[in-house]
């Protein structure tokens, strides 16, 4: 079999047609848990990967069909845990928390029992204001509260793929403004800054996007601005970009596009976040959460 990795699916599929990958699996078994996004993938031990190739191919071809995977019963170390990323893309610290004792590209989403506010707890696409956004981020649980904290991830392909064709047009040559300055405002990363943040954490970060990018192995067009970052397009006051922006953000997380994850100690979410958004449920006051996070690095959207 090919190497996904190094050979644009669009050569095979075209840019229109939604891209469906071999299905010679020997390794693992995939179930589908939404129509749109998402597949769960079952026996497979993560500790085994560097003992068999195919093992990751496979992963991979599942990564890039349903653009977000998940494992259960997954007890990695953090050695373990960064040696499972790792053959997938190249693990970056995050700026705006500390990495976890001995491992600096590991962090820490902790919700404790007193807090109310969540990380990163609305619609978002991870740090689009980096001039090269991360391929993918991986979260493994450790600690889940008794009810509630799951996960809501959308579709991007099917966001753009769903919309008219005068409007792809209008959106073609746009470019989108994304800052960080968003998420400060929505306070959904004010308690990680003050009680974690490195000395970035206090940097405003700001980038434009391509409105549409293609992606970079499938060839796929996807919708790329997001509520929690995406300030204005380019060239547009923040008064006139609003009523299209307001009706993107809406359009992209309809549910018909969406899946939902409930995670378990020892659970691990494997995002493709060119195409991927997600939205990390508050509803579980009182309660501890806590997860490590492993970001891997990408390219610059075009």
């Amino acid at each position: 079999m090919n190497v996904i990795k190094s050979r644009p699916l669009s050569r095979l599929y075209g840019n229109s047609v939604p891209v469906r990958l071999p299905c010679r699996r020997r390794n693992i078994s995939i179930q589908r848990i939404a129509g749109s996004i998402g597949a769960e993938i079952h026996d497979v031990d993560l500790t085994l990967l560097p003992e068999n190739p195919g093992l990751v191919q496979e992963i991979r071809e599942a990564f890039l069909e349903h653009q977000v995977i998940f494992f259960r019963k997954q007890e990695l170390s953090p050695e373990s845990f960064l040696t499972f990323t790792s053959h997938f893309g190249k693990p970056v610290e995050y700026p705006f928390v500390k990495g976890i004792d001995g491992f600096p590209t590991i962090i820490q989403v902790l919700k404790q029992e007193h807090e109310t506010i969540n990380f990163g707890g609305i619609w978002h696409s991870d740090t689009s204001y980096f001039a090269e956004p991360p391929m993918a981020s991986v979260l493994l649980a450790k600690e889940v509260p008794p009810f509630g904290g799951d996960t809501l991830f959308a579709n991007q392909y099917a966001a753009y793929d769903s919309l008219s064709e005068g409007l792809k047009d209008t959106l073609s040559s746009l470019k989108a403004v994304n800052t960080s300055a968003k998420a400060d405002a929505s306070k959904t990363r004010e308690d990680r800054i003050r009680d974690s943040g490195n000395s970035a954490a206090k940097e405003s970060l700001e980038a434009v996007h391509p409105v549409v990018r293609t992606h970079p192995e499938t060839g796929r067009k996807a919708l790329y601005v997001n509520v929690a970052h995406t300030s204005h397009f380019e060239g547009w006051t923040e008064d006139e970009s609003a009523p299209l922006l307001k009706f993107l953000f809406s359009h992209q997380i309809k549910p018909e596009l969406t899946c939902r994850f409930r995670w378990d100690a020892g659970s691990i979410a494997f995002w493709d976040n060119r195409c991927v958004q997600h939205n990390p449920i508050n509803d579980y006051h009182g309660f501890r959460r806590r997860m490590l996070r492993i970001t891997l690095a990408g390219d610059k959207p075009r």
